[in-house]
């Protein structure tokens, strides 16, 4: 192994000791347009445990990624090493500017701190304002009787509250991937009450002032007419519900963002067909029960898991997921696993976040995530509704 050179054990060292307070990398090494032009890291605090917040800057859009702090270093060290050309690092104990030559030599200038001190809070929801604050009330919030008239949270309201706004931060890091140049048309399908689907719509079209469009479907006549009742009562023009099946819904020719939450089995895989088909830019999926796979898993290596009934069942709703993801990205997208809200609230917990970029994935990359996917679904002995359903889409095996 080559030994490391002192800047390399000094990014380590910070990182360990919790110094680094912020990080700028700059000046390609050459051009890519999938390598952001610009990546800023600095230390963020996310239930109670320390992650390094990498924004990057491709073009004019901005995309965040939370990366756990045992795992942020060696990123910093990668990056720098095969894109940047220049680093700002600031620590509590220095800052320190790297220039690298043409041949990755690094010159090293260090000055004296600027950082903020290390008292400073790294609380993530301070540092990050709620979209809908407390006290001010919403209208949609007031409705749904999660609000007081005054703008105040009913105590039984407090996780519902919590809930929609970790949905609007997340809804939120994906915006620059949908166009401002024209109008957003938006689908949710499985809506339900549409406590989501009214705090999407005041987001975008109330607060951020955006042209938008969004239908929200559901098979339950009476929840659909009360979503309805109430979008006009609070003069959502660009609001509508319908009853009407995932699968068999067919009036959008082309949608910008797909939204999925507790869609049940493969009504969640069809939904993603859906988005896929219509090139959605944007996936936001909350897969609900997923039996499809537990009554098709065979393994006789895994017979310790499998033999338990609650263990299969954790063990097919995971890998369920991590085939949708894999597809996902063999088409294209890049995807990220997220926790929704916490886990002791509900298990149904995790979303799968997809974007979608002109030309993102190179057909190498996107062979070899085939690849991976082909020999994950042979060893559960598995034929997965989406895969069937995309057909031709996916490469030929």
């Amino acid at each position: 192994m080559d030994r490391k050179e002192q800047w390399q054990l000094d990014v380590e060292e910070w990182v360990r000791a919790r110094q680094l307070r912020q990080a700028t990398f700059s000046q390609l090494r050459r051009k890519d347009g999938d390598v952001p032009v610009k990546t800023i890291i600095r230390p963020i605090e996310l239930r109670g445990e320390l992650y390094y917040q990498f924004q990057y800057f491709i073009g004019n859009k901005v995309t965040h990624e939370n990366v756990p702090h045992t795992d942020a270093a060696d990123r910093m060290i990668a990056w720098l090493e095969q894109h940047y050309r220049q680093a700002l690092i600031k620590s509590s104990e220095a800052d320190v500017q790297l220039l690298f030559s043409k041949k990755g030599k690094a010159t090293v200038l260090t000055k004296p701190s600027t950082a903020k001190a290390e008292t400073e809070s790294l609380d993530h929801n301070r540092q990050k304002q709620r979209v809908v604050q407390e006290g001010e009330a919403a209208p949609f919030l007031v409705e749904l009787g999660i609000m007081t008239k005054d703008g105040k949270v009913a105590a039984k309201k407090q996780d519902k509250f919590r809930q929609i706004n970790r949905f609007l931060e997340m809804v939120t890091d994906v915006l620059p991937y949908l166009p401002e140049d024209r109008e957003i048309t938006i689908v949710d399908f499985g809506c339900g009450k549409s406590y989501l689907t009214f705090a999407l719509y005041h987001l975008l079209a109330v607060k951020q002032q955006r042209r938008i469009s969004v239908v929200g479907l559901d098979l339950k006549a009476d929840v659909i007419a009360f979503c309805q009742e109430l979008a006009d009562k609070l003069g959502y023009d660009r609001l509508r519900f319908q009853v009407g099946d995932i699968a068999q819904y067919n009036e959008q020719s082309e949608v910008d963002m797909v939204v999925t939450l507790h869609a049940c089995d493969t009504a969640t895989d069809a939904a993603l067909v859906k988005a896929v088909e219509w090139g959605a830019s944007v996936i936001l999926s909350v897969p609900c029960c997923q039996h499809e796979l537990f009554r098709q898993i065979e393994n006789e290596a895994m017979a310790p898991l499998l033999s338990h009934g609650l263990l299969k069942e954790r063990f097919s709703a995971l890998a369920t997921d991590a085939i949708r993801s894999q597809l996902l990205e063999v088409l294209g997208y890049r995807t990220q696993l997220l926790e929704f809200i916490d886990p002791e609230h509900t298990p149904k917990n995790m979303l799968i976040r997809a974007v979608r970029t002109a030309g993102s994935g190179s057909s190498v990359d996107k062979a070899r995530k085939w690849q991976e996917y082909v020999i994950f679904r042979d060893m559960l002995n598995v034929s997965p509704y989406l895969e069937r359903a995309l057909g031709s889409r996916l490469p030929e095996q």
